[in-house]
């Protein structure tokens, strides 16, 4: 049955949408809390902006085309995820596919992808940006294959097309195209592709498609690159000069490690002696591919040392290492052993994968009162806006934190929820609001709902006085009554004084 289901990449394909719509099902049947990238994109869905803060636009334009057109709700916030999430693993096959001779291996190579922590898991869990970046790096991984062994106009536009979207998903996609450059230049085989006139309108795309982003970047760079610096440089910000490089290329390692840890240990379980026999394999594509990872990781390293980075994440090594599968599955072939062992034992782990996945999307939340580690899927945002709106309802919410706005929106999608300042100055909903008001936020603990004083001092800038500070205590869900998360309202009439 297995061996039918990833025989070709149409069979696996239609495999994986099964799977994806088993996700799609977990999540409506789950409670309908946002954790914070899903948060943020309800809220965000509001409005169509060139820019919106530390991430690249693309994904927010896609919610927000969707949102327009359905409303806010979990479908629209589910569904387009795992579409897009499929696309990166169909794109991923079929990039393989033009590097791999032997036509059992691409399936496989497009299903290995679940074995990749940041992709089989956490894309799934609570990511959002970095699933389009996922999706533009498999999209450009084919154009660029497609393009080294058989050039078309066609495969340099989606080499374009996937440079454009990556560079509006995620910032580090840039060196995905920058390393790919570099890994072609020794060989003179492939070297003409890079002074073939259809690189032109390939670039060309690609600057339309970043335009209006690039247009709204030199007067936001502070509020786009801000968040992203302080998180690199946050863990070790004591630190400095030698110490705080050793410190930031110690990270940099553990966070190769951590990303290619795993499905190299289980293609080795997979196909055993064979897969340390075909380490020493080569080809020219493999060489092309080597380099590219060499580059890309070189220039992560002169992140570290010049840009003062200490922390680097898995997640950020994403367009440098996705091609790894790829990479391994062409050695294995380039050694010219029998892999159809090796495939069979393979093909287990898979469906292995997604049913543990799928398992611990759900316990995460189900089981949260053994588990003990209470996570902002827990919160009980249903239970505050059936007790906040009991006797009264909103014209407008005002909230303190994106979490909080993006939740509120869900559970109000008629009502606008606005942060002060964000977009623009101050609340100007608030100047017009003819009716009730809730200004809602949340504390630093589940357990303390004290208003920020940042928070605090943006409502009076805004014209917003809080006459009365109000709490509302609610056990997290699933939690038995155990542990409870508290958070924090005033009501005021709209209409600045």
């Amino acid at each position: 049955m297995l061996e039918r289901l990833t025989r070709n990449i149409t069979s696996a394909s239609l495999f994986l949408a099964v799977y994806f719509l088993l996700n799609i099902a977990l999540r409506i049947a789950l409670p309908h809390t946002l954790d914070l990238d899903e948060a943020e994109q309800s809220f965000y869905s509001q409005y169509l902006l060139a820019g919106y803060g530390p991430q690249p636009p693309f994904y927010n334009w896609i919610q927000y085309a969707i949102v327009s057109v359905t409303g806010i709700t979990m479908w629209a916030l589910s569904v387009p995820k795992n579409i897009i999430l499929f696309g990166c693993y169909l794109f991923y096959g079929l990039a393989a596919r033009e590097v791999l001779k032997n036509r059992l291996l691409a399936p496989i190579a497009m299903l290995s992808l679940i074995t990749l922590p940041q992709v089989g898991l956490m894309a799934q869990r609570e990511l959002t940006h970095t699933v389009a970046l996922l999706f533009a790096t498999s999209l450009f991984l084919f154009g660029f294959f497609r393009t080294l062994r058989q050039p078309t106009l066609g495969s340099y536009l989606v080499i374009g097309i996937a440079t454009g979207i990556g560079l509006i998903s995620k910032y580090n996609f840039a060196i995905l195209p920058f390393a790919a450059f570099i890994a072609v230049l020794p060989d003179w085989k492939w070297r003409s592709r890079l002074l073939d006139w259809r690189l032109l309108p390939a670039i060309a795309i690609a600057i339309l498609i970043v335009l209006p982003h690039a247009l709204w970047l030199p007067d936001n760079l502070a509020s786009a690159s801000g968040p992203t610096l302080e998180r690199m440089t946050a863990e070790h910000e004591a630190a400095a000069g030698l110490p705080r490089i050793g410190q930031g290329l110690l990270s940099l390692v553990i966070a190769v490690l951590g990303f290619v840890a795993l499905p190299i240990v289980i293609i080795a379980a997979a196909f055993r002696r064979d897969f340390f026999r075909a380490l020493a394999s080569t080809s020219p594509m493999i060489r092309v591919i080597e380099r590219m990872m060499i580059v890309s990781l070189i220039a992560f390293a002169g992140v570290v040392v010049f840009a003062g980075a200490s922390d680097i994440h898995e997640r950020w090594l994403d367009p440098c290492l996705l091609v790894l599968l790829i990479y391994l599955f062409l050695k294995l072939e380039a050694a010219g052993f029998d892999l159809s062992a090796g495939l069979a034992r393979f093909r287990l782990v898979v469906p292995v994968f997604m049913v543990v996945i799928l398992a611990i999307l759900l316990l995460r939340i189900v089981a949260i009162q053994y588990i003990g580690t209470y996570t902002r899927t827990n919160v009980p945002f249903s239970g505050y806006a059936a007790e906040l709106t009991a006797t009264r309802k909103p014209v407008l919410i005002v909230a303190g934190t994106k979490f909080v706005a993006g939740n509120m929106k869900l559970e109000f999608p008629d009502v606008p929820v606005v942060i002060p300042f964000f977009p623009g100055s101050g609340v100007p909903e608030y100047a017009t609001a003819k009716g009730p008001v809730l200004v809602i936020w949340r504390g630093e603990t589940a357990d303390d709902p004290t208003i920020s004083p940042s928070f605090a001092s943006d409502l009076e800038r805004s014209g917003i006085h809080l006459q009365e500070l109000n709490t509302l205590t609610l056990p997290y869900l699933f939690s038995n009554g155990k542990k409870s998360f508290s958070i924090g309202y005033s009501w005021v009439e709209g209409g600045a004084k």
